[in-house]
């Protein structure tokens, strides 16, 4: 998109970032080419920011705030504003001189943020904060009616309209005034009033038809009875009627007596499920069921039950009940059932058919309607009220979230830290402040590894409250020596707070040139070590061995009280082993002395030949790090986070050093050198003058110096032909 517009830009992290100075830069932010946005989405959530400010932004309600939405926030501020340049500021108060009356939405704005600041007795301030919008029940405390459509119990004008809309919260419940009381709304009272008609209409049928309720108002408790033996007594006529199809079945029917065998050796109740699942009494062709003799013991009572509260009614006093008995108590019953089965307005049921039929008689719905009606009403201004916290929220916040996402201003500068920055961790002598919270680190750490930086997730805990937290900490200074899983530091979020911090996963990096220079030397002084500790290991294993094979023998050799051996006869020394050592020597002293002539052929550029040597042990791993360390990037991590980053943030070697910084004795401090517990120092530099020392005198033993030396000092003068150097000399052809 061509823009009219002169922006300015600034470089940082290795690329171009817009500067945001003015006012007219923020209403222009449309016009600048998104591919120069540092950003183009980050989460609602898990930043050092206002939550609610965010959510106000991301108008989709998706958890994401993108560039059109931002885009869109700005312009909305900057035209509610006389200055679009007072965003900048980044106050948390909003002068009312600052609203502009230009527009419909100002005033309203405008007349809101004058009513707010009115009902809570400020009637004479000139400026609105986000204390004074923030609580909405307060605003709306000493008024009945808040625009919401929403209408608690004062906003009754009458015992019977309170009492309704009492019994409306009662039976489905209530929605939360913008005052903070419960109440109803439009919806509630439709529901309501819809239910308490069905369940009217619903109990008419009973009354219009004599069937439904056969025992009157015993008729529900009846079939409560009823209902409860009805599985069971249709089991047992079923049985019955088997047991006459084919009488060899009666005793299968009956259960056979190894059945009775698995429980018979347990201690046996009424209620035992085994004695229930039983039939109700003993089956046979055509037999009545017995209502008071004969019967399961499990169901007895729920039989007797029915029996008084069912045949009695119907039948008359029986002491059993045929099948067709049984029958026609099923069909005087079927009507209630179905009746029960199509039950309608289960939800005010509680109120009682006689307060339903009273609210119905009643105009409770129109009066309830009008009270809603007349709150709605006030909508628009009670949405402006809104639209003020929103203002005010976008007055102090926006600014801020513009220079941590269309640039990087806050992270680059290192003034104060970025919103996805949370907090500093302290951990081998060092302070990270590239922390960033994260929900998954296993999930993170797969896109995060692509940042080419060296990174510790870290699990953070407050043992004082419970709180837990993780966060991944970028360490990009120092060396990685110290640093491992398990380790335990100090971690302080943005409010101040320390969390007890313990790294639970690393993605290995390079941290620094300084960290790749040492590393082949700590790695060969490594292998040296672990050589050496083999080796020690392996020769005390031989020598308990051989310690055990003595003891052993000596005890043997008491044991069997025999002479001791003879002495052993000292072993002569192998001519060719003498020889081997010999050539062995001569070649390990011609190797050093070619070194040492060598390097003395340099002369004066001796000390360009030592650096020539450390860069070819450090040259490699150094240069390694160096192409990594160029290839640190902030965008994989952010991203991992929810983030579209849009650039290539680097972070570079002196970029890297103010992110994590070294402990370094403060300025002006003074350091007593003298440790009491110090190990005792060695002679190291008499240990390297004798072995120069010596790696001279073998060089001039095997004649490699003769050269530079007068004839009177060369070896073949001092030593003559027993020289190694003659020695070692090959014979002339004869």
């Amino acid at each position: 998109m061509a823009s009219n517009h002169t922006w300015k830009f600034f470089r940082a992290g290795g690329f171009d970032q817009v500067k945001l100075e003015s006012g007219t830069d923020l209403m222009n932010l449309d016009q600048l080419d998104q591919k120069l946005w540092v950003a183009l989405a980050c989460p609602t959530t898990g930043l050092e920011f206002d939550e609610k400010t965010l959510a106000l932004i991301d108008t989709d309600k998706d958890g994401r705030i993108r560039a059109p939405e931002l885009i869109a926030a700005v312009k909305w501020a900057g035209t509610c504003l006389k200055n679009p340049h007072d965003l900048l500021k980044g106050s948390p108060e909003l002068p009312l001189s600052a609203i502009s009356e230009a527009t419909a939405e100002g005033k309203q704005l405008l007349a809101s943020a004058q009513q707010i600041l009115a009902n809570l007795g400020k009637r004479d301030a000139t400026v609105i904060t986000l204390e004074d919008t923030a609580d909405t029940a307060k605003i709306f405390a000493q008024t009945q009616f808040n625009g919401d459509g929403i209408i608690p119990v004062e906003s009754g004008r009458d015992d019977a309209t309170r009492a309704l809309i009492n019994d409306i919260i009662l039976c489905l419940g209530p929605e939360k005034d913008r005052s903070g009381k419960p109440g109803i709304n439009q919806a509630k009272v439709d529901l309501f009033f819809a239910e308490a008609q069905a369940y009217s209409d619903w109990w008419k049928q009973s009354e219009t038809d004599s069937t439904i309720l056969p025992l009157k108002d015993v008729t529900a408790a009846a079939a409560s009875t009823f209902t409860a033996v009805k599985t069971k007594v249709d089991d047992y006529f079923t049985r019955c009627r088997l047991a006459a199809f084919d009488p060899r079945a009666i005793n299968a029917l009956n259960r056979e007596e190894k059945e009775y065998l698995v429980f018979s050796g347990k201690d046996l109740t009424l209620r035992s499920a085994e004695i229930a699942g039983f039939p109700l009494a003993q089956v046979a062709p055509d037999k009545p069921l017995p209502l008071t003799e004969g019967l399961n013991p499990g169901w007895a009572d729920a039989v007797a039950k029915f029996s008084a509260a069912v045949v009695q009614p119907v039948l008359g006093a029986k002491p059993s009940l045929s099948e067709s008995d049984w029958q026609a108590i099923c069909a005087r019953f079927a009507p209630f059932e179905q009746w029960i089965a199509a039950k309608a307005g289960a939800l005010v049921e509680k109120l009682g058919l006689a307060r339903i039929r009273e609210i119905l008689a009643g105009k409770g719905k129109e009066t309830l309607t009008g009270l809603i009606a007349e709150d709605k009403a006030l909508e628009p201004q009670a949405n402006a009220i809104e639209a003020v916290d929103r203002l005010i929220r976008y007055h102090r916040d926006l600014f801020k979230l513009l220079n941590n996402f269309v640039s990087f201003r806050d992270f680059f500068r290192r003034k104060e830290k970025a919103i996805f920055q949370s907090g500093t961790l302290y951990l081998d002598q060092r302070s990270c402040d590239l922390c960033i919270g994260v929900a998954d680190p296993a999930k993170h750490a797969i896109m995060a590894s692509l940042a080419g930086t060296y990174l510790a997730y870290c699990d953070c805990y407050r043992k004082g409250t419970g709180e837990k937290t993780q966060m991944v900490a970028a360490f990009t200074n120092g060396d990685s020596d110290n640093l491992m899983v398990g380790r335990n530091g100090l971690f302080y979020d943005r409010k101040g707070r320390d969390w007890d911090a313990t790294i639970t996963k690393i993605v290995d990096n390079p941290i620094s040139i300084r960290q790749a220079f040492w590393a082949p030397y700590k790695k060969a002084a490594r292998m040296i070590q672990e050589q050496i500790a083999k080796r020690a290991a392996s020769a005390d294993d031989a020598a308990t061995t051989r310690l055990a094979l003595a003891a052993a023998k000596v005890e043997q050799a008491a044991l069997t009280a025999q002479a001791p051996a003879a002495a052993a006869q000292p072993k002569k020394v192998d001519p060719g082993l003498v020889a081997a050592l010999g050539v062995g020597a001569a070649g390990l002293g011609g190797m050093i002395g070619g070194m040492v002539t060598g390097f003395l052929n340099l002369k004066g550029l001796m000390p360009l030949g030592v650096l020539a040597i450390i860069l070819i042990i450090s040259g490699p791993s150094m240069l390694l790090a160096w192409l990594k360390l160029r290839k640190r990037n902030l965008g994989p991590i952010l991203d991992a986070n929810g983030w579209a980053v849009n650039a290539k943030a680097k972070i570079n070697v002196p970029f890297g050093a103010s992110l994590t910084r070294v402990a370094t004795l403060p300025p002006g401090a003074s350091r007593d050198m003298a440790d009491p517990f110090a190990e005792k120092k060695r002679p190291w530099k008499l240990y390297t003058f004798l072995i120069v020392l010596l790696l001279l005198g073998l060089g001039w033993a095997f004649g490699k110096f003769d050269r530079f030396l007068p004839d009177s000092m060369s070896s073949t003068k001092v030593f003559g032909k027993n020289t190694a150097a003659s020695q070692s000399a090959p014979e002339p052809n004869k």
